[in-house]
């Protein structure tokens, strides 16, 4: 491994310490570069102009807070989060990154914001200017924002830097506040360190053989989410290269950017969930691809969501002629109360896939499926644990360790593992200071189910998301698969498999939205105007038999009820990921957008 400047980043305590010596060492190099549309590049930081603007800004802070005070940060992905997310740690004030609310999603972030903003107990709010025009007319709505200071970080003045003092912050304070998606829970706020910051760094270093002056790192992934503020904020000062940042709504708009982006700046490290891979095998055209390379792409890393074989393989296919190659996929596992990266593979090494029996995998046991067996299930190896991490798979409830060939909970120890969950410690106690029978811990509990084999791991579902019926464990995530494929109508990665106690057993529920180009009988009737293309018509009977004809094949369950979907209404966190628990709740009281 080529280890770069990291014996030199073992001395440091903090972050804010790194980019400090980076602005000394290398004050011209770039930092961080924004493209505004995904393309056009919209500004950019040298490692002095970021290093000026956060003492600017640690400055402000400092002149408000005590240190350990929280301040939410409400930026879009971009420059400004930078700034302000650095300006927080030169301030030692604990950040608090959320997404900015959004005219359309006013109604699903209200409900978060005023949570975290109950919770965290922020002395201050740093935002943009367009920002706060638009936040303040929610104050009447959200009381709580009204109550803490409000600064529009582009508004400053860069004198500002010169009052700036050195903060007596260390390796056990903490540096921000990372809200979980709340996927399965309500948020809750990881307490992330300097220490677990600087750890995942080096682990993130250690996999990907990162050197500053090994390629460039491209980001979509929203900054308020792990995945995007560790890779695509954290990592790239840590390193020392260059990171080129866009807008993830370019990204969703024409996944064909993210793949320019890299092509046009070199990118070596670049990622995100495995929908976003997908989206690109759907979506990009050919004559998209005019000039595209990717081949400068070797660390393509997958993860926060179920890793997908045929999307690998779908993915490896479409781009082969543009200079990608199997080998560049990095499947890996991580979570918020882990920092980030848990495990990851051998660089260079195409995923490793292993076929199991999918009935053994119903009854928690691990067998190998043969080249005649049906009912085949494929997993994605996502590596071993990295350096100074220990994975053990256990019982949930025996709370002892599984045979070799056992499915059970995920469980973690190491540097990286976060402080707890802010302002409660039961919760704490519960899953981050988890012992085994026999004493051994602590360890984080991260609600994963998967299994080690020959020391890897292998996620193969969520605990609270199992669905059990008859008996048998069923993974939702392989029956909306199932559902996605039933049919062309439906939307790829927007189906939620959920079950109900119907008359005191449990019954499957699946809901998945439709594609936006289809049309259905009674919309047609109240647009009588004639188009030069219409859309193709729904026949919603049809569709339904073959979600459950499909269900029934594939994973011999009866679906008791199929509900389709307008496009963009299922239920999802701001990261993407499917909230389906709330998609029971709006089932049984009848407020799902059913078409």
């Amino acid at each position: 491994m080529n280890s770069g400047p990291t014996n030199e980043l073992h001395s440091f305590s903090t972050l804010a310490e790194v980019l400090a010596w980076r602005a000394l060492r290398q004050p011209g190099r770039l930092a961080y570069a924004y493209l505004l549309d995904g393309e056009v590049e919209g500004g950019r930081l040298t490692y002095a102009e970021l290093d000026w603007e956060a003492r600017a800004i640690g400055a402000l802070l400092q002149s408000y807070c005590a240190g350990g005070q929280r301040a939410l940060l409400i930026y879009p992905t971009g420059l400004e989060f930078i700034a302000a997310f650095f300006g927080c740690l030169y301030a030692d004030v604990i950040a608090v990154p959320l997404p900015p609310p959004t005219a359309t999603q006013q109604q699903r972030s209200f409900p978060r914001l005023r949570a975290i903003a109950n919770d965290a107990q922020p002395s201050v709010a740093l935002t943009t200017s367009s920002i706060l025009a638009k936040v303040e007319a929610l104050f009447t709505q959200v009381p709580e924002l009204a109550t803490m200071r409000w600064v529009a970080t582009d508004k400053l003045t860069s004198g500002l830097a010169s009052e700036w003092r050195q903060p007596a912050a260390t390796s056990d304070s903490l540096a921000l506040l990372q809200y979980t998606s709340g996927s399965t829970t309500v948020p809750r706020g990881v307490m992330v360190s300097h220490g677990n910051l600087l750890h995942n760094s080096a682990n993130v270093n250690h996999a990907f053989e990162l050197t500053p002056d090994r390629g460039v790192s491209v980001s979509w992934l929203p900054v308020f989410h792990d995945m995007g503020l560790t890779n695509g904020i954290v990592q790239p000062t840590y390193v020392g290269r260059p990171c080129y940042i866009l807008p993830p709504q370019s990204f969703l708009q024409r996944p064909v950017r993210w793949l320019r982006a890299i092509s046009q700046y070199g990118g070596a490290v670049s990622g995100g969930p495995n929908f976003a891979y997908e989206l690109c095998a759907r979506k990009v055209t050919p004559d998209q691809c005019e000039n595209l390379d990717l081949s400068s792409w070797y660390a393509a890393y997958n993860g926060a969501e179920p890793i997908r074989a045929d999307t690998l393989k779908r993915f490896s296919e479409t781009f082969a002629g543009y200079g990608f190659r199997p080998s560049y996929l990095y499947p890996c596992y991580g979570l918020a109360e882990a920092t980030l990266m848990v495990s990851g593979g051998p660089l260079k090494a195409e995923p490793t896939l292993y076929a199991a029996q999918a009935a053994a995998l119903e009854q928690n046991c691990v067998a190998e499926a043969s080249d005649q067996q049906q009912n085949v299930r494929t997993l994605v190896g996502c590596g071993h644990a990295m350096p100074d991490t220990k994975i053990v798979i256990v019982h949930p409830e025996f709370l002892t360790r599984c045979a070799a060939e056992g499915v059970g909970e995920i469980w973690v120890s190491g540097p990286t593992v976060s402080r707890g969950y802010w302002n409660r410690p039961e919760e704490t106690e519960r899953t981050l200071r988890a012992y085994l029978d026999d004493g051994e811990g602590p360890f984080l509990r991260t609600g994963d189910l998967g299994f080690l084999k020959d020391g890897e791991l292998f996620v193969t579902g969520r605990l609270k998301d199992l669905i059990i019926i008859g008996g048998r464990n069923l993974y939702p995530n392989d029956i909306e698969l199932t559902v996605e494929q039933s049919h062309p109508a439906i939307r790829s990665g927007c189906c939620a498999a959920f079950s109900v106690d119907v008359a005191h057993e449990e019954r499957l529920i699946v809901a998945a939205e439709v594609e936006r180009r289809y049309r259905t009988a009674d919309s047609q009737n109240r647009n009588r105007t004639p188009q030069l293309h219409p859309r193709p018509l729904l026949d919603i009977g049809a569709m339904v038999r073959a979600i459950r004809r499909a269900v029934a094949e594939e994973h011999d369950v009866r679906v008791h009820a199929a509900v389709l979907l307008r496009a963009g209404s299922l239920p999802k966190t701001p990261s993407g990921k499917v909230q389906r628990n709330l998609c029971q709740a709006s089932f049984l009281n009848g407020t799902l957008a059913s078409l």
